[in-house]
């Protein structure tokens, strides 16, 4: 099922066989894609840095500038859309994203657990010389 005009950018022109137009539309939509990013990078920045905005609502904040920021990256950059030629694109997307979501959370409870499995620093451990 494909859906009329759900192309990714840098894609419009380049069915219709116009070389020099499809070249310079898909340069627009990196640059585009760029200043995008870097406009919420600079917002990212700005955020951490003001008092204007109240100080625990800054976290909430900056991930939704993250999340922004990865939705420009995928549509701009990796050209994942919802056609259906985009199917292998997303699952390897999905996996990565799994992976990091592993890698991420089995180093936190990691962390987590590591005191308790220490032996405490109340008993050190002392060493005595044993006579012959």
């Amino acid at each position: 099922m494909s859906v009329e005009g759900d192309i990714a950018p840098g894609y419009e022109s380049a069915a219709d066989g116009e070389g020099h137009e499809s070249i310079r539309d898909g340069v627009r939509s990196y640059l585009l894609g760029l200043a995008l990013a870097i406009g919420l990078t600079i917002a990212s920045f700005w955020i951490a840095r003001t008092h204007i905005i109240y100080g625990p609502s800054v976290p909430v904040a900056l991930v939704a500038l993250a999340v922004a920021q990865m939705g420009i990256h995928l549509v701009f950059f990796l050209h994942i859309t919802t056609a259906p030629d985009n199917t292998n694109n997303v699952l390897a997307l999905a996996l990565g994203v799994l992976i990091v979501f592993v890698l991420v959370f089995g180093t936190v409870w990691v962390m987590a657990h590591m005191n308790h499995n220490m032996m405490s620093m109340q008993a050190p451990m002392v060493m005595t010389p044993q006579n012959e």
